[in-house]
């Protein structure tokens, strides 16, 4: 017998392999009615999910930073020290603080929350939405509850009442409109609104939370941020399911915040004024007790209004001294008092004036520091207590600066003394010169200067007093708002087209991910791509005949046994079988004899009987003379498409018979294909197969055909096929698609190079019949490719049934 020289490469055959994205898209494509299905639900999914989702409107404004330094009553000094430069990141912690959000909650009563009960999801009742409200005179701001309330024709009853502590029942308790109602939880009043309209049936979920959470959610969902740092505009965003609710809060939080900075600032003011009107008092009672006295003496000595001017020089010098003495006793005054002030225990707590005249700059600095410092420890006070740990650090602040401030106030008085003194020793030198003037002249001057600094410390606080009262009326409002609250710029939340495009999306991929999750889990040979690196030959592929799979759900497979290859029919299946036969004949050894070759596999339920029955049968109806040895003698397969008969081969090479062609049986109508059948299965099929009796009988069939065809059992599961492949010409290993693990493919690598069978050659079965463009089952690329030119547009066994 001739054989094929094969010269062995080594190659390296990979036992997996990705799937095309492009196959993955036709296979999937190919199964529309999932996609579909998929989608349905998805966009079901999200249609009732949205259905679920409240609105929420975000709302914005934007208010406008004044700088201090640019808000000064025009003609009047900066004397209370009330204009500072603002610093906007403070301003926006504060807007964001608890205690300006506790306010508005307070004022709008955002304790309440109102709900119409829906069928999906329940809806913010507030505004013009809302026909009552509910108050609750009993309750604390730690009480928190919850209750139904229904109005019928002006009755009204409260129900599923629910609170911390107390178990939810069906008591029912009823009432009028603006009537208190008992409950467990205190009396609760309910009053209609505008928008009530007598004898209307209305149902209405409400909520009541402590005054503390309810602060804290809208403190969290308030967004103040600064937009651009070249600019003092600070953003507030804040969304709502009621876009009105949101736009009370952010007015009524701008209110709320400028009341608060008017308030801050004015209290400074008014300490001040306090302050200038104590020293007024005084002043006004000193500088009354100087001109009485000045009367009283003129009186008793007679002395006239006008008296004799001393030498001009003299007098020019005293004057001049005496003006610096009067400025110096002034300046000596305020920091006596001021001194006296921080050093009274009693006005441990009050604010110290400002920007009064010291010499130095250092001692306004500490009162401004101080009055500062202390502005913030009264604060906390009234929020908290005097336990407070910042409390007792801005104590020992405070302490602080008290001793600084009086340290410098002490520096400043020696300061003064020593100016006075010399001042008072100038004076003196100039009178000594005067002692030739009357006595009267001498008390007179000296009683009159004590009147000018009276008078002039009076005028001086006076003024202050009147600026101090002009700069609180004229205090205006820390902000402007440039654009007033309403509508942002994004759209409303949920984004319901959005919702239903992702969820179409979703259905779309989620088939498509399941296909590329089965094909990158599938193991199994998939088509022909995953043996296109092998080096044996591929004598052809055989597609999947659906009539004869039965399929059961989470369970493999069952290929039944059938003829498919018929006379006439040029269906797909038939012509690869054609085909397939036209390989074979390109492929034939021998010319006057048969070629005996030899169909196996890997794997059981591989298709070999199925293969050479249906090749015998293509082969036949081309007048060729073909036998069909059943080589598998302990399953007899091949025997069984002709009934199984009880004698054959096996009966032959046990000696019980003694002509091999009485044992041969024609197939059907077709003359030129015999079937040589197993007959009784034997207890010893190896020893059969590799008796001389077997080779011999090989050797005279062969004369007698053109083709002889030997279904072998697995290669790795009995010594058989290794003994008949001694004997044969050719070796068709049968891979079949879905059953063969790709991971076996090196094996069938080596197996070739290392020429263990003869002229071995490659035969696909099962491979998926292509559905027009879009495959079967595993993608175009992988699936049978006789359908374009053939198929159903020539034959017509659409519902053949072999």
């Amino acid at each position: 017998m001739a054989e094929e020289r094969i010269t062995p490469v080594k190659k390296t055959i990979a036992s997996t392999g990705t799937v095309p994205i492009s196959d993955i898209i036709f296979s999937t494509l190919g199964h529309w009615p999932w996609i579909l299905l998929s989608v349905a639900v998805c966009v079901s999914i999200a249609y009732v999910y949205q259905l679920r989702l409240p609105n929420i409107y975000t709302r914005c404004a934007e208010i406008l930073i004044k700088d201090g330094k640019n808000d000064k009553v025009v003609g009047f000094d900066d004397f209370t020290g009330l204009e500072t430069k603002t610093n906007l990141s403070n301003e926006v912690l504060t807007l964001k603080s608890y205690d300006l959000m506790e306010d508005v909650v307070k004022r709008l009563n955002l304790e309440f929350s109102y709900f119409y009960e829906g069928k999906f999801r329940n809806d913010v009742a507030y505004g013009i939405y809302l026909p009552f409200k509910v108050e609750m005179p009993d309750a604390s701001a730690e009480t928190a509850c919850s209750f139904r309330v229904k109005s019928n024709k002006g009755n009204i009853t409260i129900s599923d009442l629910s609170a911390p502590g107390i178990a939810k029942s069906d008591k029912e308790y009823k009432g009028k409109y603006n009537t208190p109602i008992a409950t467990p939880v205190g009396n609760i009043v309910i009053k209609p609104t505008a928008m009530y309209t007598p004898g209307e049936n209305i149902e209405v979920l409400v909520n009541k939370s402590t005054l503390a959470d309810a602060t804290n959610s809208y403190v969290d969902r308030l967004n103040v941020e600064i937009t651009n740092k070249e600019t003092s505009i600070i953003y507030l965003s804040f969304p709502d399911q009621s876009a009105q609710r949101a736009d009370d809060i952010l007015t009524t939080l701008i209110s709320v915040y400028n009341e608060h900075w008017i308030r801050d600032k004015n209290q400074i003011a008014e300490s001040t004024t306090n302050f200038i009107n104590d020293r007024i008092n005084i002043i006004e009672h000193e500088l009354g007790n100087v001109e009485n006295d000045i009367f009283s003496y003129k009186s008793s000595h007679f002395i006239p209004d006008n008296v004799d001017a001393l030498t001009g020089m003299y007098i020019n010098q005293s004057q001049q001294s005496a003006q610096a003495i009067l400025d110096v006793n002034n300046q000596l005054s305020t920091a006596r008092h001021v001194r006296q002030s921080i050093l009274n225990s009693a006005n441990s707590n009050e604010l110290l004036p400002s920007n009064l005249s010291f010499p130095g700059s250092d001692i306004n600095g500490l009162i401004g520091q101080y009055n500062s410092a202390m502005l913030k420890r009264n604060q906390l006070i009234d929020k908290s207590s005097e336990k407070n740990p910042m409390v007792a650090t801005l104590d020992n602040q405070i302490e602080q600066l008290r001793l600084l401030m009086v340290r410098s106030i002490d520096n400043a008085i020696t300061t003064l003394n020593n100016q006075l003194k010399a001042l008072q020793n100038s004076e003196a030198q100039a009178m000594s010169k005067m002692a030739s003037n009357p006595s009267q002249a001498k008390y007179l001057l000296s009683a009159e200067r004590q009147q000018k600094v009276k008078e002039s410390l009076y005028l001086y606080l006076l003024q202050k007093r009147e600026e101090n009262e002009l700069s609180q009326a004229f205090t205006a409002y820390n902000t402007r708002v440039v654009n007033r609250p309403g509508p942002s710029a994004f759209p409303p939340v949920p984004n319901r087209k959005n919702i239903m495009l992702i969820a179409f999306l979703i259905g779309l991929g989620i088939p498509f991910a399941v296909s590329f999750a089965v094909q990158m889990l599938n193991n199994k040979l998939r088509g022909r791509k995953d043996i296109e690196d092998l080096t044996p030959p591929f004598i052809g592929e055989i597609p999947q005949q659906e009539s004869l799979v039965e399929r059961k759900l989470f369970k493999r497979p069952v290929y039944k046994k059938g003829i498919v290859v018929k006379e006439g029919k040029r269906n797909t299946i038939n012509e690869a079988f054609r085909v397939l036969r036209t390989n074979v004949d390109l492929m034939k050894i021998h010319k006057n004899e048969a070629d005996v070759i030899a169909f196996t596999s890997f794997n059981p339920g591989s298709g070999k009987s199925f293969l050479t029955m249906n090749l015998g049968v293509a082969l036949a109806l081309k007048k060729q003379r073909v036998l069909i040895i059943d080589g598998d003698m302990r399953h007899a397969t091949a025997s069984s498409y002709i009934g199984r008969p009880e004698s054959g081969m096996a009966n032959f090479l046990a000696g019980k018979e003694e002509d091999v062609h009485s044992l041969i049986y024609s197939y059907e109508n077709i003359p030129t294909l015999d079937v040589l059948p197993v007959g009784i299965t034997p207890p010893n099929p190896t020893e059969l197969l590799a008796s001389k009796e077997f080779e011999k009988m090989l050797e005279e069939l062969r004369k007698e055909y053109d083709y002889i065809l030997i279904d072998c059992p697995p290669i790795e599961v009995v010594a058989d096929t290794q003994i008949i492949d001694k004997l044969v010409d050719r070796t068709i290993f049968v891979l079949r698609v879905g059953l063969f693990d790709r991971s076996m493919l090196p094996q069938i690598e080596k197996i070739y190079a290392e020429r263990r069978f003869k002229n071995m050659a490659i035969l696909l079965n099962g491979t998926p019949t292509a559905r027009g463009r879009y495959g079967y089952t595993y993608g175009y690329s992988y699936s049978y490719g006789y359908g374009y030119g053939y198929g159903y547009h020539y034959g017509s066994d659409k519902n053949e049934n072999a």
